[in-house]
């Protein structure tokens, strides 16, 4: 029987399936929002939240902790400096997926994982009335 066995191997080991996910919460702690297959987005995301909730106690503990699951010094900084303080007042839920659709390659479904206050970068709208404006002056 297979009751309460909910991790996802991804065909790997379990060294190598953890230094994947702990390289995903690398990789989103760095650049704030990183682009994957959805389900390794529903497994980074679960190990990088009890990584933020272990973070907010702020302790040398917590520090060690996160650094040692994490393999990454200025990562575990980071998220202790930047990622923590933007989490301020939030009881969980500090990350969001978005899914994009299939990967033309496989047809894998892809995903973005962001962090849920990170300051999301604006598109530049084109100005539509300047050509309307061109032609009115043309006339």
């Amino acid at each position: 029987m297979r009751h309460r066995k909910n991790n996802v191997k991804f065909g790997r080991s379990k060294s190598h399936r953890e230094a994947l996910v702990a390289m995903l919460a690398v990789g989103l702690v760095k650049a704030k929002s990183i682009r994957t297959t959805a389900r390794k987005a529903k497994v980074a995301r679960s190990f990088a939240e009890k990584l933020v909730t272990a973070a907010r106690k702020g302790t040398l503990a917590a520090r060690r902790q996160v650094a040692a699951k994490l393999r990454d010094e200025a990562a575990a900084k980071e998220l202790f400096e930047k990622i923590v303080p933007m989490m301020e007042g939030r009881q969980g839920g500090y990350t969001r997926i978005v899914k994009l659709g299939q990967r033309a390659a496989d047809g894998a479904e892809m995903a973005v994982l962001s962090w849920v206050d990170a300051p999301v970068a604006k598109k530049e709208a084109a100005p539509a009335a300047a050509p309307a404006a061109e032609t009115a002056e043309a006339k």
